[in-house]
């Protein structure tokens, strides 16, 4: 392992005793990002009686929110509409980062995973001791990649990372409406490892996350490109696709158009094999206990019909999600599966794929460990190597 990044481990190593019960709230909070998810999770601070502060970059964003007198939740969770720059209970809109970020408690980190890692760099010489950032979702290795933007940066504070694998909800947007439906727990952890207080610190506004011991179980529990690739773009005459038989002249019903009817036999078969595929290089990192597959894609499909459904995203949406999902989970797998002598060919050809569809090379911006002076010549030292960067002790 490098010298640098052997410092560097060491020091994300740090950890402090697990939560105690009484773990205080987190109720100064800033959010980065104005985009849907964004606002999904000032709203939820907001129904908590949280102090919110949310930060854009693009006038246009808060424009848009002020002008539309603020976030409309409806459906699951907490309904309501919750104002913006009106007062005291309001959510309080800035284009100033370090007013967004200062005196915060806990900073979410949204949007796209290029927006994440611009907010990380930027944010290495505002951040203050015991501050907690949360990346929702975090995908695979998304705290690792952080704490290493951070460092870069020349960040001296000792900040806790949450990488969390989704949002207490699905939802859809409608104008300034977000039509929310509840979603199954998410994985989530601490980067440095053990750091439990910091994830109870925000369960009344992320009531769904379900902790696991490391940002190695978290990243490798991360399936939603697995899910949404096969799901959004493996279609057509060739397979046997998902959703209600409609007869020749009939009209879909709304509430059979969700994510879940996209998954047909054919898509469900390759989604097992890449799920799979993850399984066996999350093994040869000495993660275990991972969901039955069959459960573990339930968590990420939503269900078919009722609660818990989620929506089919508009293309615009859907492309997002087709780029994240190759930058933020399958390059992260293959880079792991590389070091650890391991082929996962599905993984790649879905990668392959979307880099056609998208008349990109995604691949070249995914996460790769050697990126971050993660590297072995053998699996024990690739595991050496996550030891030193995710223990609980130092």
């Amino acid at each position: 392992m490098p010298a640098d990044f052997e410092d560097f481990a060491r020091a994300a190593s740090r950890s402090r005793s697990s939560a105690p019960p009484d773990a205080p709230r987190l109720t100064r909070i800033a959010v980065l990002g104005g985009g849907p998810d964004a606002r999904l999770i000032a709203a939820l601070a907001l129904a908590e009686n949280c102090d919110v502060t949310l930060f854009s970059a693009y006038g246009k964003e808060l424009e848009l929110m002020r002008a539309s007198s603020g976030i409309a939740l409806r459906g699951a969770g907490p309904i309501g509409s919750y104002q913006v720059d009106s007062g005291t209970a309001s959510v309080k809109l800035t284009a100033e980062l370090d007013a967004a970020v200062d005196g915060a408690e806990a900073i979410f980190l949204t949007g796209p995973i290029h927006k994440q890692r611009t907010y990380a760099m930027v944010l290495a010489d505002h951040l203050s001791d015991g501050q907690v950032l949360v990346l929702a979702p975090g995908r695979s290795l998304g705290a690792v990649e952080s704490a290493w933007m951070l460092r870069l940066g020349g960040c001296t504070a000792d900040v806790t990372l949450i990488e969390t694998q989704g949002l207490p909800y699905w939802f859809r947007t409608e104008g300034a409406t977000l039509h929310l439906s509840d979603r199954a727990p998410v994985a989530a952890s601490t980067l440095p490892r053990g750091r439990s207080e910091a994830i109870t610190g925000l369960n009344h506004i992320l009531p769904n996350l379900q902790e696991v011991e490391s940002v190695l179980a978290s990243g490798f529990a991360d399936l939603s490109a697995a899910v949404d690739i096969p799901a959004l773009i493996m279609g057509g005459a060739g397979l046997v696709s998902g959703g209600v038989k409609i007869p020749m002249g009939g009209v879909p019903l709304p509430e059979n158009e969700t994510f879940a009817n996209l998954i047909g036999p054919d898509q469900m078969r390759l989604i097992e094999v890449l799920a799979e595929e993850r399984k066996t290089v999350a093994r040869a990192f000495g993660i275990r206990g991972l969901p039955d597959t069959a459960d573990w894609i339930a968590q990420h499909t939503g269900a078919a019909k009722g609660e818990g459904t989620r929506p089919v995203p508009d293309r615009d949406t859907a492309r997002h999600m087709l780029r994240d999902g190759v930058i933020g989970s399958l390059v992260p797998l293959c880079s792991a599966a590389a070091l650890a002598g391991i082929s996962v060919p599905q993984t790649d050809a879905m990668i392959a794929l979307t880099g056609a569809i998208l008349d990109a090379d995604i691949a070249a911006s995914g996460r790769r460990l050697e990126t971050m002076d993660i590297t072995a010549d053998t699996i024990d030292d690739a595991r050496r190597t996550f030891d030193a960067l995710t223990p609980g002790g130092r």
